[in-house]
Parts: structure tokens; sequence; C-alpha cells
């Protein structure tokens, strides 16, 4: 029989294995410490830290632990993806459902992961994904072998699922594969835009910092590679190499490395994704790469256990309460930039993986209620963002529909500019209560009532104490899809002016956002021994709310509407304003009915055939004729639940009283995010008021308010004790 062994850059099977960790990876806070299996609430998308990333040329990643019939890998929306396929004692082990124990994550942060897992009984491995920038990502795995039998161990690293991947290199000084893929704008909420630089033509690297025994590059996907690793013994051709592919087209390309474990030894091996646009040079890339290959990382996990000291320190009966509660944290941290463009301040996207283009590039004041809970975890941080809107605030006052690295966006329509949901005044107030820094509280003040002015000329156009949304109101009021009241058809098939009619109506949600505005800036003068300006501010606020009373309290029907701009009736024009949405429970948030009123809100709110749902309480009352549970795409207010508007219902139920209302909600909130978070690790931008399965934007920030969710209810928990 003629075996064919190894070509010539085949090294042997002996200890090519760099020793990068010698001891495992130590968590030294009880407290963020987990043992979160592949059914926890956990979220997995990772991004660098916001220090070493950028805006465009930015990848992230979400890590897929759970799927029994594939490997443990990592991969972004349209950037591949990357794992281990592992050989031991010449079985090739290659999915999670054949490990012997099945991967548990330990510690989870924003730009990294932890986790042991064993794909062979005594074989014990510890990996360690970590996003180093926007452009590298390391994978580094520390083996023991705890079994009493020598284990022969072959690894190897895999990087498929780029989009048109060529391979034009491989380097052997740095065991690197050198690859170039195509990556689409196109997304299907949002494409990126052709005005700003997203690349689209791009390089990897693909390296180990072991000395590789062979490597290759295939077409085909996992079986495939199994069938090329998995020699037969008895062929005449049979070669424990790989292909050795320099110049190709491929599929994946895979790395080979092996080493000879005996019991109780232990050895170590990293490898990298480096990627960059084909215009950049890639020089500096590999050197970073390089420099990592034996740089230490426990600085980096010592780094996350210090940002998340700050965070209040709950108790949890359940568990999976204590890994949501910290996967708010990761969520909003990971859409954290730093400073770039038009801002001198740090500043967050929707998401950044998946990266679509609506949710990238700028701030919008309803994403920032996404600071209530952020600003625990690094205060500092949240009033950078805040002073995004400082730093591009009008003259006039005006803070505009979006702001960031690419300046104001103010959407103007009909010579009008588009302002956001006011809820500036309520974020910075919140914010200060957490960092009590005087220095941005004064600086927030003075802001704030610039803004509120504005508001007040530019959205009280008729001066009659009330508010009405501006002109391009569809997007200005968030409920930019499918609204029963400032949506003229049901299917929305006018043009926006035509369909819009909210800057015709004087507005209830607008109205007690504007009361909270000045309630917040009473406080802040207060705060800031401006006594005068805080009375002012209370009094403009407490005549505001009478004129909500005597104008959107529907006796009849015990709830609160908008009504007509004209002559304040709750028809518009023969349209019948009438339609109960969760704006009117907001009366309970800004703190703006009388406890009898407030009473009768309840009633509605807890009527399981109205707004008391599974999943929390929806933006359209469900017996109403335009209600749809469906989450079957982005922006829908005709049912679907917002976590943002369910925590100011549930803050409001707390400013009445109503504890345990209160908590039952939140347990509502809590359920559906777990069990989405359990099901597929993602947050969503909105959620089902009844049912489980969702399709819409995943891991948009605002969802990190859950976090506040668990703070608050614990407040409440304390009082009661």
């Amino acid at each position: 029989m003629k075996v064919r062994f190894l070509t010539s850059f085949l090294l042997t099977s002996c200890l090519v294995i760099s020793f990068t960790n010698a001891q495992p990876y130590r968590i030294n806070d009880e407290y963020l410490q987990l043992n979160a299996g592949g059914r926890a609430p956990l979220y997995t998308t990772y991004t660098a830290a916001m220090e070493r990333s950028r805006l465009y040329g930015d990848k992230g990643y979400k890590m897929t632990y759970d799927d029994l019939y594939s490997p443990l890998y990592y991969g972004s929306e349209h950037g591949g993806r990357f794992f281990t396929v592992w050989k031991i004692n010449e079985v090739v082990v290659n999915r999670t459902g054949e490990f012997y124990r099945q991967p548990v994550v330990k510690a989870s942060f924003s730009d990294m992961t932890l986790l042991e897992y064993q794909p062979w009984p005594g074989l014990e491995v510890e990996e360690l994904f970590f996003v180093y920038s926007s452009r590298i990502a390391v994978i580094d795995c520390h083996i023991t072998n705890s079994s009493s039998e020598t284990i022969k161990l072959a690894f190897y690293p895999v990087f498929t699922g780029a989009d048109s991947m060529e391979v034009y290199d491989f380097n052997r000084n740095h065991n690197a594969y050198h690859l170039q893929h195509y990556e689409t704008k196109k997304r299907l909420i949002s494409n990126l835009s052709d005005r700003y630089p997203y690349p689209k033509e791009m390089a990897d690297i693909f390296c180990g910092n072991f000395e590789a025994s062979s490597f290759g590059g295939y077409f085909g996907g996992l079986n495939e590679f199994y069938n090329i690793i998995k020699t037969d013994f008895y062929s005449d051709d049979r070669s424990d190499s790989l292909n050795l592919l320099v110049t190709g087209k491929a599929d994946f390309v895979s790395l080979h490395g092996q080493i000879t474990l005996h019991p109780g030894e232990s050895a170590g091996f990293r490898y990298f994704r480096g990627i960059r646009s084909r215009e950049e040079d890639g020089t500096q890339l590999m050197k970073e790469i390089d420099d990592l290959k034996s740089m230490p990382l426990q600085t980096y996990i010592d780094n996350n256990i210090k940002l998340f000291s700050r965070i209040p320190r709950l108790t949890f009966d359940d568990p999976d309460h204590k890994t949501i509660y910290l996967s708010a944290f990761n969520l909003a941290r990971g859409c954290m930039l730093p400073p770039t463009g038009e801002t001198s301040h740090n500043f967050y996207v929707f998401s950044r993986e998946p990266l679509w283009g609506w949710g990238h590039g700028h701030q919008v004041l309803h994403e920032s209620l996404s600071m209530l809970a952020y600003a625990y975890l690094d205060p500092g941080s949240a009033q950078h963002s805040q002073r995004v809107y400082m730093e591009q605030q009008g003259d006039n006052g005006l803070i505009a529909y979006r702001h960031g690295p690419r300046g104001p966006q103010a959407y103007p329509r009909k010579d009008m500019p588009t302002t956001s949901a006011p809820f500036y005044n309520w974020i910075n107030w919140e914010i200060f209560k957490i960092s009590r820094d005087e220095e941005f509280l004064e600086d927030a003040y003075e802001s704030g009532v610039k803004y509120t002015n504005w508001l007040i000329i530019n959205r009280d156009t008729d001066q009659d104490g009330t508010f009405e949304w501006g002109p391009y109101g569809l997007i200005e009021n968030v409920r930019d899809w499918y609204n029963a009241v400032f949506q003229v058809s049901k299917e929305r098939y006018l043009d926006v002016d035509k369909e819009d009619i909210s800057d015709e109506l004087e507005c209830l949600d607008l109205s007690l956002m504007m009361v909270r505005e000045m309630r917040s800036l009473a406080e802040m003068a207060a705060q800031l021994g401006k006594g005068k300006e805080a009375e002012d501010w209370k009094m403009k606020a407490d005549h505001l709310v009478q004129l909500i009373n005597e104008r959107m309290w529907h006796e009849d029907h015990e709830f609160f509407y908008s009504v007509d701009k004209a002559d304040h009736s709750f028809y518009f024009m023969s349209r019948d304003l009438k339609r109960q949405e969760i704006i009117g429970f907001l009366p309970l948030w800004a703190e703006a009915v009388t406890p009898e009123r407030a009473e009768k809100l309840v009633r509605h709110l807890t009527d399981p055939e109205k707004f008391w749902r599974k999943n929390g309480v929806p933006t359209l009352a469900a017996d109403d004729e335009w209600y749809s549970p469906y989450v079957d795409y982005c922006c829908k207010w005709n049912g679907p639940l917002w976590l943002l508007w369910d925590y100011m219902v549930f803050d409001g139920l707390i400013n009445y009283g109503y504890h345990a209302l209160a908590g039952e909600l939140a347990e509502k909130m809590i359920s559906a995010v777990g069990l989405q978070l359990s099901k597929n690790h993602n947050f969503w931008e909105s959620y089902s008021p009844d049912n489980d399965v969702l399709n819409c934007p995943s891991n948009y920030i605002w969802d990190a308010v859950i976090a506040r969710v668990f703070i608050d209810l614990a407040g409440l928990q304390e009082q009661s004790r």
C-alpha cells in the first residue's frame, strides 16, 4: 500500500503551539460571573470598545453557541464567520451537538465573551472571543488535558461565509491568509447610503499565532470539510495536509495546527480575523495583529470588570434576570462610538451589528432614552452623548431630529425643521441624579431652556397653550408607521404629507412631554439655586396640565385623546380621534392627572381585552379595528409594544402608587425580553404583545431601558420592606 504523507510545507506533529496563555483567565468579580448555557437569556453580539472603534469600516460579531448542528462560531451579517473544528485522536468534532460538554458562557461584556466547553472527554477548553478593534477580532483558546490519556490534537480555525471570497496570498512569515471579499450596502430595512464612506471592497487577514502545519482553501461547507480532514486510512493518496491554496476563489479557508497533550498538560493558541477596506494599507493591520499574538489579554477583561463596578448590584432570585440585566448594559455600551466628524463627544448608533442605514451615524432624542439605564454604567459617557445635542444645537434653540458625526439633520418640511420627541430635559435630569455633575447640569439647563422655548414658539403655532407636532410629524412623534390617529389610511397608501395629520391636532403625547420637560427644568433650576426660574417652570407645567385635562379628557370614555387644532373637538373633519392608544396613559408618567382620573385610566390599562396583554402594553388597544399584534416589519404602532413607552407606563404607575401593578408590568416586559434572548440572543426594536416571533430590526439600543426597569423595580421592593 502506497501512502502519501505531508507536502514539503507540512511540519511534523510535534509541539508547534505558542503557549500564549499559561493560566486561565480570571473574572475577579463574582457578580459578573455567569453560568449561561445555550438557552440562557444572554445577549451575544460583540463590538469593539469605544476607544478602539470607528464609524466606517466597523465590524461587530454575533456569537452562536447554542446550535447543535453547527460549530461554535462568530459572524457578522455581511462579513463572514469563523470557528474552530477539532480533530481529537483522529476523531473529527465539528458541531457543538457532538461536544462532550456544551459551551457555557462564564462572562460576557460588550466586546468579549469567555466560554468553557469540552469537545472531548477530558479536553477542557477555555475560549475567549475578543473584538479588539473595529478591524480585529481574536479567538484565544487555552486547552488542558485533564484525562489520564495522551491526546493527539489537531485544530482547524476556519473562515467562511463572505461574499465573493478570494485568496490572494498566504504569508508564511505571519502564518496569515490574505483574502478579499465584497459587502453589499443593501439592507432589508434601510440601505447604507452611498453618500458616506461605507466600504464594499474588503480585504481580510486570517491568521494564527501558531506555526501552521498546513493551510488550505476549498469550495463547499462543513460537510465537505469533514470529508477533507477525515482522511481514509486505506486510501492510496491519503494526506494529513490541507491543500495549501495560495491564490484563487474559495468558499472557506482553514489553518491547521497540531499538538500532543500528555495528561495534565496545557497549551494555548490564538487566531485572528482582520478586516479593512482594500483602499487602506494592510501593513499596519498586520502589525497590530502581530502585536496581539503574544499580548496578555487579562488587562482588557479587568477593564470591563472596572467599568461594570459602577452598576447597581441588584439581588436576583432568578439568575436569568441577572443575565438579562447585564445584557442590557452590554447592548448600550456596544452601540457607543468615539468622537468623530462634526462631534467632539462620544455618540451612539442604534445598532452596530447588524448595521443598517437609518440606525447608523446619528442620535435621536427618543433613542437617547437608553441613557436612563446606560448612565448607571458610565455616567460620563452618557453625559457626553447628551452633549452632542448641546454642541450642535441651533442658535435659536432648535435640537434637530438627528445629531452626530455628520452634523444636525433637520429634514425640513413645509419650510419648517423637524425636531424629535422632546425627552431632552427629562434625560438630562435623570443622568444628573446619577452622576451628580453640577457642571453638566448647568450646561444642560441652559441648553434645555433654549430648546423648550423653541418648542413653545414653534410647536404651539396657534399659541393656545397645547402643542402640535411639526409638518413632518410621522417621524417627529416617533410613531412613524401604522398609527391609528395621525395616519389617515389604514395601509398608509398616500404620500407622507397626505397621510400625516399630527400638525393639525392638539396632540396629547407632545403636550404631556412638554409637561415633563417643564417639570424637569423646574427641578434642575431648583438644584442650581434658581428658585424664581424653578417656580416659573412649575407654574407653566401646572397651567399646561390644566389645559390638557380640560381639552383632552373625554368624560364618557374616561380616557385622554388628541383633539382637533381648530375647535378642540374629538373629530378632525369627519375622522373620529377617540382611538385608545398607549399615549392615553402618559398623564400618569407626566403626573398630569388627578388620583381619581388615574384610577379610571388604570381600569382601562388592566383590561386584558384592551391593554393588559401577555407581554406588556400594546401601542393600540386590542379591541381597536386597526390592532395588529404581528411584528412583521419595523416601526409599527398599531399593536406592537415598545419597551421605552411601556417603561413610561411603568414609571407612571409608580408615580400614582400602583406599585403592585408596576411590578406586574415589569414582569411582563422582562418575560418578553427574556424569551427572545433565550431563543435567539437578540434584543429587538419592538415586541409583540401576544406573539413570540418577531421580524423587525434587532439589537436596538433603546431596549437597554430594561436595565432601568430592574433598577426601579428593586427600588420599589426596597421601599416595601
